[in-house]
């Protein structure tokens, strides 16, 4: 077992962003080692396949796959969630990842992704080759999931 942290971003007094734990929850793995270990992780602390409007979170990891932490970075409504490379990356890097898993689940139950979930994959590939931190996956939860990565689709972008 191994305690996973779920972090919020505030700012200081000179608007310098840093992260404040909100809990912790016991999990069993501290390693995300594929896909699936990912879509279960926030599926135990956000139970995010049954929620019924849209979030989008972030698993930081180490260069070894460690979670370093897990955020909710963005709650939507039924059918739409946004989702901003800025928000992404700024708790990236101040939680000191070397790379991030993107989950977002769809309340319909269909994990296929939208032009939209395409456009905003693409978004945030760009922006990691651009700063060092790398997009391991980006992955769509309803009542399965849809993995970029598994899809071999994370290398199309």
């Amino acid at each position: 077992m191994c305690s996973i942290t779920t972090y919020r971003v505030e700012k200081d007094e000179l608007s310098h962003p840093f992260l404040v734990a909100e809990d912790s929850v016991e999990y069993g793995k501290s390693v995300v080692k594929d896909p699936e270990d990912a879509v279960d992780l926030v599926n135990d602390v956000f139970r995010m396949k049954h929620l019924a409007e849209e979030i989008v979170c972030m698993i930081a990891l180490d260069n070894k796959g460690g979670v370093l932490g897990l955020f909710k970075v963005s709650h939507g409504t039924i059918d739409r969630s946004v989702c901003n490379p800025r928000e992404i990356y700024i708790r990236a890097l101040v939680s000191g990842a070397s790379s991030i898993i993107i989950l977002h689940n769809h309340t319909s139950g269909n994990p296929s992704p939208s032009d939209q979930d395409i456009i905003i994959c693409d978004r945030l590939s760009q922006v990691s080759n651009l700063i060092g931190v790398r997009l391991n996956d980006f992955i769509i939860i309803g009542d399965d999931y849809y993995s970029f990565k598994e899809k071999n689709e994370m290398s199309l972008l």
